[in-house]
């Protein structure tokens, strides 16, 4: 079986969490085919790209450089499919081959978890509120930086959480 040990994409290497790579077999051609459990980070990077330069290196050594397309996988965890055309299966002769009638696919998924995932790259994202607080609070938050209220924020909910597994 070939295993994936890199990859990089448009010259920036991404964290992979779990990978399978193989022929695909259709009506239409044989595809290369490359699906990634990556974090929401990478997710939130590439959906909007059609086309990426891709650099495969296998555990064997080999190097896959290849334009590849994108599709965003549904399911639970964050997942990337590659794919590009290929010409030469000879190329490709020890890679699992899968076809489109085939029961079989690949399940990348199994034993690993979203809190896995934000463990290594956890994404930050951006959120408003709405408060009602006394006079002297909202004069207090309005003079303080953003970045030393995300950290406070953040401190007050870990800390919220903490309090609140102990009460249980």
């Amino acid at each position: 079986m070939v295993v994936v040990k890199s990859v990089t994409i448009d010259g920036e290497g991404i964290h992979i969490f779990r990978s399978a790579i193989y022929i695909f077999e259709s009506s239409s051609g044989l595809t290369l085919e490359l699906d990634l459990i990556v974090s929401e980070i990478a997710i939130k990077k590439y959906k909007t790209i059609e086309n990426l330069i891709v650099e495969i290196e296998l555990e064997d050594g080999r190097l896959i450089d290849s334009i590849m397309h994108v599709k965003i996988l549904a399911g639970g965890l964050p997942q990337l499919n590659l794919f590009c055309g290929i010409d030469d299966i000879h190329e490709y002769e020890d890679f699992i081959r899968v076809n489109e009638n085939d029961a079989w696919f690949p399940n990348l998924e199994e034993g690993i978890t979203i809190e896995d995932i934000r463990k290594v790259e956890m994404p930050n994202e951006d959120v408003s509120l709405k408060l009602n607080l006394p006079i002297d609070q909202v004069e207090w938050l309005k003079k303080q930086k953003k970045k030393s209220l995300n950290e406070i924020f953040q401190k007050l909910i870990y800390d919220f959480w903490k309090n609140q597994d102990l009460k249980k």
